[in-house]
């Protein structure tokens, strides 16, 4: 069994190919991956971070499905500068138009070193960003994004740092490791 944790950069679809566009998005084809694995969930084009690619399909699932409850950690920079009752939402729960989420551990944080996001992230002069830690135990679509726009602090940028004990740790932008 294969199973290899990736660095996916900002614009990249997390699939093989791109049939739907005619402007040839990147995919994950350009990175040199083994043949025969497959993400075990997905990143947005938009999100950047750990993705977990493999051709075992019991691990695919269990990390897939949501009745498993893996938990996912993600570096978020938001816009505006949320205090900590701001959060406060978001560690109970918050109501999205496809339901209630599980509570998420979540805390303020220094702005981690990492990587430049290419394209470069937008920032406002009069509107200052700040960085969150949050940690969900489901993944639907888009909902770190929808929970912190649902609390009025819209993301800029949104990094998956580790997916249950697997990190980003020692992987570059656009580079894969496997495990």
């Amino acid at each position: 069994m294969t199973t290899v944790l990736f660095n996916k950069p900002f614009g990249v679809l997390t699939q093989f190919t791109d049939a739907k566009s005619s402007t040839k998005r990147p995919t994950l084809s350009k990175f040199d991956l083994p043949k025969g694995v497959y993400a075990a969930g997905r990143l947005d084009r938009d999100s950047e971070g750990l993705l977990v690619l493999t051709d075992d399909g019991k691990l695919q699932a269990h990390l897939s499905s949501p009745k498993f409850k893996t938990p996912k950690t993600y570096l978020v920079q938001i816009e505006g500068n949320p205090t900590d009752a701001d959060l406060a939402p978001l560690r109970v729960s918050v109501t999205l138009k496809d339901g209630a989420t599980l509570p998420a551990l979540v805390r303020l944080i220094d702005p981690p070193d990492m990587w430049l996001r290419n394209p470069p992230v937008r920032v406002r002069k009069l509107i200052p960003d700040t960085w969150i830690k949050i940690t969900i135990n489901e993944g639907r679509n888009r909902q770190v994004r929808r929970m912190c726009a649902h609390i009025g602090f819209p993301c800029l940028r949104l990094v998956r740092w580790s997916i249950g004990t697997w990190t980003l740790d020692g992987i570059g932008q656009g580079q894969w490791r496997s495990v």
